[in-house]
């Protein structure tokens, strides 16, 4: 792609934070942190941001205005997914040669597509290459997309991410191998002068495949990145290794337990320690491109859409089709069993879809297929949608995103229905804004459709 095919979705997108004041009235307005919704609400935004919120009638409008009459419409904040891995995705190929600023940026628009404002990548993103799209992001060089966010990641080494992941990063050498604690606090350190604020560690051996971090290293990690202010993300799929990290002081886990069932200590240490925990329990699930569901399929060209399905003998094109494993009944019994037991006990749950890794798991709508899960496991829409947008930004330090309140950005979604009734009406989306820009939703589907 030339510079110049790069940068004409610019030239398309001219206001990216909107000037001026515009006034929606009439939805049903859902602010994200759980108060109930406002039945015929009222908001204005100016310059991209939301300077007031509440019932109709209660807001006073002064000045010449734009109105945008919304009535019969659920308007809800913009998503944020806490964990994915952006870049590789080509969906006709996947791997380190897709890593491009055009492809991140494609994966970030697709996220918005879906209602996504707020994207983070854990762990796999090359370092200079991701400040750098930062940056860029930031000063106005790109379209309207989801916001980009990432960290580094740590692993002993020749450990880490599953063998997909790790072809691609190793190639790109991703991620910080360090077999001594001393290598380890040296690493944060350097991390922490170039402004990073959150970084990921990989406690797993993969089934006794992979060399495992000790008990030293990862502690190391957790101790230094807390001297420096900095958030630890940790990959832990089995209970002892959920306990081990929690009782070090790990920060936000990311996998539920599925192999296992949690036992009283654990639940004792949840209650103690409180962690954010993003559950990525969608991406096992099968996928809604090989249901499908034009939801899921609107984003895809059709030629990606055929190839998907019919790859089901090849990697990584396998396991989106595949049959549904032999153990499938008992891990959806652990999974409703742990899953409760979890948020109970004080886990914070957020959003993260960890997308970026199998084609018919696709970015955006990750989001809509994990919602959905929660609410099949016993969460309720409300706590659903709470755990979606309020709550990751709060894990992620996004003060200014995640409701829908007087200050914060005007990234909403409008729904043609109430998620509060059914969580799956997250899908019946409208339009979606982004910092008070409305997505040309119709002329991205057109672009990607090609």
């Amino acid at each position: 792609m030339t510079r110049l095919a790069f940068l004409l979705p610019v030239l398309a997108a001219s206001a990216w934070a909107q000037s001026g004041t515009v006034v929606y009235e009439g939805a049903r307005l859902i602010p994200g942190d759980g108060t109930p919704p406002i039945e015929r609400g009222v908001f204005i935004v100016r310059n991209g941001h939301i300077s007031a919120i509440g019932d109709r009638g209660s807001i006073q409008v002064g000045g010449r205005s734009t109105r945008i009459d919304l009535t019969g419409k659920t308007v809800m904040p913009a998503m944020i997914d806490a964990h994915v891995h952006i870049g590789y995705e080509g969906y006709t190929s996947w791997g380190a040669q897709n890593y491009t600023p055009a492809n991140v940026l494609d994966h970030l628009r697709r996220e918005a597509f879906y209602g996504v404002a707020a994207t983070q990548s854990v762990g796999s993103s090359p370092l200079d290459q991701a400040i750098q799209f930062q940056h860029d992001q930031r000063a106005g060089k790109f379209p309207p997309a989801s916001q980009f966010f990432f960290m580094p990641g740590y692993a002993p080494p020749d450990g880490g991410p599953d063998e997909v992941l790790r072809a691609a990063t190793s190639a790109l050498h991703v991620i910080n191998e360090v077999p001594t604690a001393q290598e380890a606090r040296a690493s944060i350190q350097k991390m922490s002068a170039r402004g990073i604020k959150a970084v990921k560690i990989w406690v797993d051996d993969r089934r006794g495949t992979y060399p495992k971090m000790t008990p030293e290293v990862y502690t190391a990690i957790i101790d230094e990145a807390h001297r420096h202010h900095m958030m630890v993300h940790a990959h832990a799929t089995t209970l002892a290794d959920q306990k081990a990290v929690v009782s070090a002081g790990a920060d936000v886990l990311v996998h539920l337990v599925q192999g296992e069932k949690l036992d009283d200590e654990y639940l004792a240490l949840l209650k103690q320690k409180k962690p954010y925990w993003a559950t990525v329990i969608g991406l096992g699930d099968p996928t809604a491109v090989c249901e499908h569901d034009p939801f899921f399929e609107q984003a895809l060209p059709d030629p990606v859409i055929a190839q998907i399905r019919a790859n089901t003998e090849r990697k990584p094109l396998t396991a989106n089709c595949a049959p549904p494993a032999a153990n499938t009944a008992r891990r959806e019994e652990i999974i409703a069993y742990n899953f409760p037991r979890m948020i109970a006990s004080g886990a914070r749950i957020i959003l993260g879809t960890d997308t970026g890794v199998e084609p018919g798991h696709t970015f955006g709508s990750g989001v809509h297929l994990e919602l959905a899960r929660w609410v099949q496991l016993g969460l309720t829409p409300s706590d659903a949608i709470v755990a979606a947008t309020e709550r990751p930004a709060e894990s992620m330090g996004l003060t200014d995103m995640g409701t829908l309140a007087a200050g914060k950005r005007a990234d909403f979604i409008v729904l043609d229905a109430n998620p509060l009734d059914d969580i799956r009406n997250t899908r019946r989306i409208s339009d979606v804004y982004l910092n008070g820009v409305k997505l040309n939703r119709q002329a991205m589907v057109a672009r990607w459709k090609k």
